[in-house]
């Protein structure tokens, strides 16, 4: 086994060739240089490190700020103590943040409080995957308890009727799904001219997926004057450019990456005569691997995974694009709560899952991109805890 140690190569000792910006070819990805990427600090953006701030320093709504603290929040993430005070100021945002630092409530505070000060005012917020959006409306909710505040949920795999219905009643927030939303539109139930905010999480992934087209179609039905919000883990120059073709001004945070992660990742070998899932298995049964999400390239392939170690007598369960909705949903909850100990997952499934305490991520299968293993392993690591990423190569 490698181990990481920040400042040098994972492979030979040798220190970290400190370059920026070069590419992998998709055919044949290299977890080692993954792996020194991911330590390599770029200049690209101007990183920002918050002092401490209180959300009861904030001056919020009496309401707001109850179930702020109803919910244990009290001190502001970087990304919270510099996102907030300009999203309430109006401005248009660029956030550059791994999912777990705060990036959902920075987002959603001053969303209610322009709410509650104004309720002809209206959000629209599309996520990549219907389980982001998902975990966005529960943590919305938090927020907005025992306060006037009306949200639709619009993804894919539901009833659109109901939907619809939701949607003539003027609901302030609207989160959804790429598909789903143009389809709202395409029907004229969903109409954006009088929508004040747009929500755009997981930038990345939604150019990776290709939903490019969607996105811009969705966003020309938008007011010109509106605040536009966009945060993502990693922001390459397509994904920026985009970006900034629906912004005016923007305030661009990126949250130093050893301030939101601390994660050791490690490369295991499989030994010649050996299999892969015999290695994931030897691992798995190791008392340090608590809570472990693994990772598979493909639907196939996880279901194939899950199956082998359910066998073994391993507690599992899965996650993919082919299952339902209510699969994917029991599975994130068996998951949460503790009644499996592993969850096998591709990366669009597993994208925007929030869930605490992984102690382990596994990459089954090395990732396509240099993207998608930081999103893999920002699964771990959270919560001024440290997390481990495995990859298995043969």
């Amino acid at each position: 086994m490698y181990t990481n140690h920040r400042s040098h190569s994972r492979f030979n000792n040798r220190p970290s060739r400190q370059r920026s910006g070069f590419r992998f070819r998709k055919s044949a990805p290299s977890v080692q240089d993954y792996i020194a990427r991911s330590s390599v600090k770029t200049s690209s953006v101007k990183e920002v490190v918050a002092q401490e701030v209180r959300f009861d320093t904030l001056n919020l709504p009496p309401s707001l700020q109850r179930a702020i603290t109803n919910h244990d929040y009290k001190v502001l993430t970087p990304i919270q103590a510099v996102g907030i005070p300009a999203i309430r100021e109006g401005k248009d945002i660029i956030g550059i943040a791994n999912t777990g630092t705060g990036k959902t409530a920075a987002f959603l505070i001053p969303l209610v409080e322009k709410i509650m000060k104004n309720p002809s005012y209206r959000a629209l917020i599309i996520t990549p995957t219907r389980e982001l959006a998902l975990q966005i409306l529960e943590e919305l909710r938090k927020f907005s308890q025992s306060l006037p505040i009306y949200n639709t949920l619009c993804i894919g795999q539901m009833p659109i009727y109901n939907q619809i219905r939701q949607l003539q009643r003027r609901p302030h927030v609207v989160v959804g799904t790429p598909g789903r939303l143009k389809d709202l539109i395409n029907r004229k139930v969903l109409q954006l001219n009088q929508f004040n905010m747009i929500v755009l999480d997981e930038a990345d992934q939604m150019l990776d997926m290709g939903f490019i087209h969607d996105i811009k179609y969705i966003i020309s039905f938008l007011p010109p004057t509106r605040q536009s919000l966009f945060f993502s883990a990693t922001i390459s120059t397509d994904v920026n450019m985009l970006i900034k073709s629906f912004v005016k001004n923007p305030v661009t945070i990126s949250v130093k990456k050893q301030e939101t992660v601390d994660i050791r990742q490690n490369v295991v070998r499989v030994e010649r005569g050996s299999s892969k899932l015999g290695t994931l298995s030897t691992l798995l049964k190791k008392e340090e691997y608590k809570k472990v999400l693994v990772f598979g390239r493909t639907k196939r392939g996880v279901d194939r995974i899950s199956k082998e170690l359910y066998s073994l007598g391993f507690k599992v369960t899965a996650i993919h694009g082919d299952r339902t909705q209510y699969q994917r949903q029991q599975a994130i909850r068996m998951f949460k709560e503790n009644h499996v100990s592993i969850m096998i997952a591709t990366d669009v499934a597993a994208r925007g899952i929030d869930i605490a305490n992984i102690s382990h991520v596994v990459n089954f299968d090395v990732p396509e991109t240099y993207e998608d293993y930081i999103h893999r392993i920002g699964r771990t690591g959270r919560a001024n805890t440290i997390g481990t990423a495995v990859t298995l190569v043969e």
